[in-house]
């Protein structure tokens, strides 16, 4: 067996092991060329893409990884229709109200609000096969991590590729990562906010509590996950009985 098929073998293994992943009704492909693994394929959460990019990192013989992983949606919408939905969102959320919003399409980039002040960041939205791209800078990690998080609700997101810059740049650390965590469990009207403890450390999420159900279990550690920045989620929620 050649060296790239041991280390695809390895990957596939891994992420057999996990049980939040399903390969079976979730295939991904693995391709490995001069030590960058390339994962290909539509999974069925934000989990269990993030997971996967985990797990095949730490392979021996990984260097790099080129993402070209998706979630499935709950539904399949056209491209039109959720640059429309995101626009909107991003548009009525108070907390990115000074921000600046165009939407690119078709070649075309259209301002729809200009921004209140000089510094007060433009968002530059695009849409392409049900991935949603945003582009240019706002002025912190907060209002990066916020609009990354309300593009990947959007009905048939299939991913969301936060490329805006943060100017000035701001250095990170666990205490952000916690608030912006608490900060979208708040506004996540299927989250009981008020029930979740949330710590991080090394930018590992950890979530205790309790929950009414499984669903919200799940969908409380998917919105941990959606938060740019974060690295793994712990999930030590609780059903309550």
């Amino acid at each position: 067996m050649s060296n790239t098929q041991q280390i695809i073998k390895a990957v596939h293994a891994a992420l057999e092991h996990e049980p939040r992943i399903n390969l079976h009704a979730h295939p991904v492909t693995i391709s490995y060329d001069n030590e960058v693994l390339t994962l290909e394929g539509e999974v069925q959460d934000i989990a269990a893409k993030k997971l996967t990019m985990e797990l095949a990192v730490v392979v021996p013989g990984v260097t790099g990884i080129v993402d070209r992983l998706h979630v499935t949606p709950a539904v399949r919408i056209g491209d039109g229709a959720i640059l429309t939905a995101v626009r909107d969102v991003l548009l009525q959320e108070p907390a990115l109200q000074d921000c600046a919003v165009r939407v690119r399409n078709k070649g075309t980039v259209e301002t729809i609000r200009e921004s209140s002040t000089s510094n007060a960041g433009v968002i530059e939205l695009s849409v392409n096969d049900g991935v949603v791209l945003l582009d240019d800078h706002v002025p912190s990690l907060a209002k990066k991590r916020l609009a990354g998080v309300l593009s990947w609700w959007v009905p048939g997101c299939r991913d969301v590729i936060n490329g805006m810059a943060v100017e000035p740049p701001e250095e990170d650390n666990d205490e952000e990562l916690v608030d912006a965590v608490r900060l979208v469990l708040r506004k996540d009207p299927f989250a009981n906010a008020d029930q979740v403890r949330v710590s991080s450390k090394h930018s590992v999420i950890t979530l205790e509590g309790r929950v009414i159900n499984d669903v919200q279990r799940r969908a409380v550690e998917n919105d941990a996950w959606y938060v740019f920045g974060v690295d793994k989620v712990i999930n030590k929620l609780q059903i309550q009985t």
